[in-house]
């Protein structure tokens, strides 16, 4: 099986197929994150329209490193984005509606997901889970991060990039593609 590394090489060169398989291994991860930090099924299909998108029409974000906890990224800005116009404008900015059995397969696809990065969170030390939990879930910066435990700033960083490594393994050893 090919690394998304790789993936990302053949998107580089415009190879459709390419964008294909990284979409089908890594939508649910950004509908996830997305569902969680909106609340919304339809704004976070939204989002993950989005997301995926960029990454086609500019796949030269994506440089080097850990492609799942980079489009992660990428989508949580985006949920963020759709968050401040939200609060802007008073309501959320959809595009087209789901029709109502697609928005309920991937919601349910998004739990499963989601059940299995709560039970590696859970496996994770607490001081890891709280940063990653604050950063990623709770939207908070790591200076944010920093100043509601009281924690150096170089402390939180070690703190996620430890316990994302360690849930990236725990999330690789569950998962059989």
């Amino acid at each position: 099986m090919e690394d998304a590394a790789g993936l990302m090489e053949r998107v580089r060169a415009r190879d459709a197929d390419a964008f294909e398989l990284l979409y089908d291994r890594y939508h649910r991860l950004v509908y996830g994150v997305a569902l969680r930090m909106l609340a919304d099924p339809l704004a976070a299909e939204d989002v993950t329209q989005a997301v995926f998108l960029k990454l086609w029409s500019a796949p030269a974000l994506f440089r080097e490193g850990n492609f799942g906890a980079w489009i992660a990224r990428v989508a949580r800005n985006r949920a963020f984005d759709v968050l401040r116009s939200r609060s802007s404008q008073g309501e959320p900015q959809l595009g087209d509606e789901l029709s109502a059995a697609d928005a309920l397969e991937d919601t349910a696809l998004a739990r499963i997901d989601a059940e299995r990065v709560r039970e590696a969170l859970a496996q994770l030390p607490p001081d890891q889970r709280e940063a990653i939990e604050l950063g990623f879930f709770g939207g908070a910066t790591h200076e944010q991060i920093a100043r509601q435990t009281g924690l150096p700033l170089g402390t939180v960083k070690t703190r996620i990039r430890t316990g994302l490594r360690r849930l990236r393994g725990t999330l690789e050893s569950v998962v059989t593609v």
